[in-house]
């Protein structure tokens, strides 16, 4: 080319644009902060994940397809709710709210009028994290928001919103302060106009979390939001500084309602007028694991003494809220359950390891090893031709796939841990891909997989790993 002979732009392809992405696994769950089931059609769910957008399936969990592709900004899922009244109307708030210095923040409201095929956004992208959203049950277009807002620093629209529209238009309802978020909020399932708020005042800091504190309370509203009545200071419940609040109240049993509060007298909180007085029923500590990052309850639908603490694990209350036993999971770390109201022992369950469905109460539940939704935080491949992929998975191990398959379609078969685990690095010796160091966790330590042994040794300089 002569100097000063210019170029068509056409011509100026960057070199990179004929790269395809393409999926090599693995098809293990990652995080899923909410969860739903159609009213009406039995196998069919709906989950929103941390780092995947929204998916659903139509076989009670034998496999999933995701639904907001294409139309979502961001992929971190909150909140999301069906209209009883309507199921092809669907809400998702985004940016989940568990407080973790590693999670993306979201852009407000989507809704769908299709059961999910199409989506489009309602706004309030300035919340950034969002808790929960409750539709009326008679009415899809009157719906209610809590926005938790932004976890590194003070937000003025944190809060309570309602939107008689469905979206269209908003109106934010409870606010007290840019420091103070909704986490949880309930509606009364036998009078829809009775709600009641949790709101949380915590930060993360660079140096440290900040999880109570003025402003974390509960409140409740007896004229669908348009005033509220702080019910932190009514007797029986815990005196602050107070962290996060889940609350939940039984369709079956006027008046009552039952708190999971974070506090020096923390614990299960049950009131059976209405939140005028509340019993402390159990301070066990296997309730309040990590609060700032689960905490929710889930009263049972036909059974006015029936409870579900989602927690670490997932525990039952058969008698008020006094006395609870463990319910079998398919993984730890309990972030959302929905029980169906008409059929109570169908549920499904969302967890740091994906979500799961049953039919028999918690007995069984679907696989969670068919959701290609696990969140990676690094990458590494080695020098063989075809060359292996190594990826550490949050709250898992580290992983390793191939790149391709001589089979044709890479399967679970071809995949290995190789030791080490959430947010650690990853390094495969140049001169040897079948050794592989691993890390996981700061202070969890530093293994060595040999491939030739499947050997997996801790080598980190701390010696064996510790905590939970």
């Amino acid at each position: 080319m002569s100097v000063g002979t210019s170029v068509d732009q056409s011509e100026r392809t960057p070199p990179l644009a004929a790269l395809r992405w393409r999926f090599v696994g693995p098809y293990r769950g990652g995080r899923v902060m909410a969860v739903q089931g159609h009213p009406t059609a039995r196998r069919t769910f709906f989950m929103g994940t941390s780092g995947g957008g929204v998916w659903r399936t139509d076989d009670a969990g034998a496999t999933w397809r995701n639904v907001s592709d294409g139309d979502f900004l961001r992929a971190s899922v909150g909140a999301l709710a069906i209209a009883e009244a309507d199921p092809s109307i669907i809400y998702v708030g985004m940016g989940e709210c568990g407080l973790r210095s590693n999670v993306t923040h979201g852009d407000g409201v989507y809704r769908s009028d299709d059961g999910g095929e199409s989506w489009r956004h309602m706004g309030l992208a300035a919340t950034q994290n969002i808790a929960r959203i409750r539709v009326h049950p008679r009415d899809p277009r009157l719906l209610y928001v809590a926005a938790f807002g932004h976890r590194f620093g003070p937000n003025d629209e944190r809060g309570v919103y309602r939107s008689r529209d469905g979206g269209e238009t908003w109106e934010r309802i409870l606010h007290t302060g840019p420091e103070t978020g909704a986490i949880d909020l309930t509606m009364d399932p036998q009078n829809p106009r009775v709600l009641y708020a949790a709101l949380w005042r915590a930060r993360i800091y660079p140096w440290f979390h900040s999880t109570s504190g003025p402003g974390s309370g509960l409140y409740k509203s007896s004229d669908g939001g348009d005033t509220w009545t702080e019910l932190s200071g009514r007797p029986g419940f815990p005196a602050g500084p107070r962290g996060r609040i889940g609350v939940t109240v039984s369709p079956v049993r006027a008046g009552r309602v039952w708190a999971l509060v974070d506090a020096d007298a923390g614990g299960i909180y049950r009131s059976d007028d209405g939140g005028a007085s509340w019993t402390w029923l159990t301070d066990d500590r296997n309730f309040l694991v990590r609060p700032w990052y689960f905490g929710k309850v889930v009263a049972d639908p036909r059974d006015p003494d029936g409870l579900y603490v989602v927690n670490r694990k997932l525990w039952r209350s058969g008698d008020g809220g006094r006395s609870y036993r463990q319910v079998n999971v398919p993984y730890v770390d309990e972030m959302d359950l929905w029980i169906d109201p008409n059929e109570p022992r169908r549920m499904v369950l969302g967890n740091d390891g994906g979500a799961a469905v049953s039919f028999d109460a918690g007995d069984t539940w679907s696989s969670i090893v068919n959701q290609p939704t696990a969140e990676i935080y690094r990458v590494a491949a080695d020098n063989q031709f075809p060359y292996r992929i190594y990826g550490s998975q949050q709250d898992n191990s580290t992983i390793s796939l191939p790149s391709r398959s001589e089979r044709g379609a890479i399967s679970a078969m071809e995949w290995y841990d190789i030791g080490g685990g959430e947010s650690g690095f990853i390094a495969v010796r140049p001169d040897d891909p079948n050794i592989v160091y691993s890390s996981d966790l700061p202070g969890l330590g530093v293994t060595r997989y040999d491939h030739r042994t499947h050997q997996i040794r801790e080598i980190g300089p701390w010696g064996e790993a510790g905590g939970d």
